[in-house]
């Protein structure tokens, strides 16, 4: 079986317990070796274990390693950094798959916005902030649904996890402003979340490019947008309100 997992955002104790068990009963293992914090192989994997770095393949080639390992009878991972369902080009291979009869299945991983919030200690769905959290990316070699332009998602005012932009901040900056934002909304760069290197910044969308570039951050970051950010001003949760009835608690009779 081929088993699709998520390493998670950097940090190699943020797989899962499946994906770590997964990866340390395989035989062969295909990585994305541009994204892949080493010590996620390191801790992991079986020292018998094939490894295949796919950042130097293509599609084919790496569909060819899953085909010839499942014919010899090994258990192969195609782990894949972050979330494989964002950004991970996995349902390509699935179809390939799928039309060679080769059975699979998929272990979820944290993603980077995620690991971000954590780095940052915000929460995305304030009450009376917003209630949505928008993940996306600004095109660049690759385009994006016109519906889905960066002015389009950033005139919903709600909370944006912005990837695979980081070295557009200019050009990103630029087109939250003429989809509505105020160059003073917060925003945050996030470097290489939950790794040991990681940076990051809070600044506001108008300063994005400039303390984005007085940090030295260029790539490997997530961008995030939103009132949430700061936190400065919400409302109370209605879950933990005295005067809320919930399906396990009475509510205040007089409030």
């Amino acid at each position: 079986m081929v088993h699709f997992v998520g390493a998670g955002s950097g940090g190699a104790d943020l797989i899962t317990v499946r994906g770590a068990k997964l990866l340390s009963e395989a035989g062969v293992v295909i990585y994305a070796g541009s994204l892949i914090n080493p010590e996620v192989l390191e801790s992991y994997v079986s020292p018998g274990a094939e490894l295949f770095d796919s950042s130097r393949m293509t599609l084919e080639e790496v569909v060819e390693v899953m085909r010839a390992s499942f014919r010899e009878g090994k258990e192969v991972v195609r782990l894949h950094s972050g979330e494989p369902s964002i950004f991970g080009a996995v349902r390509e291979q699935m179809d390939e798959l799928d039309r060679l009869g080769i059975e699979y299945d998929s272990t979820p991983g944290v993603t980077a916005c995620f690991a971000a919030a954590s780095s940052l200690n915000l929460e995305y769905t304030l009450p009376g902030v917003s209630q949505t959290l928008i993940i996306t990316r600004l095109e660049g070699r690759t385009g994006v649904p016109e519906k889905e332009s960066i002015e389009s998602l950033a005139s919903h005012g709600s909370s944006m996890a912005v990837y695979l932009s980081a070295s557009m901040l200019d050009e990103l900056s630029g087109r939250l402003l003429k989809g509505g934002l105020s160059p003073d909304t917060p925003a945050a760069v996030v470097y290489k979340a939950s790794w040991e290197d990681e940076k990051k910044v809070i600044c506001t969308v108008g300063t994005l490019p400039e303390e984005a570039a007085r940090a030295g951050i260029k790539r490997l970051a997530v961008v995030l947008v939103g009132e949430a950010v700061t936190h400065s001003a919400f409302e109370r949760s209605r879950l933990y309100d005295p005067c809320f009835e919930t399906g396990y608690r009475k509510g205040s009779e007089n409030d």
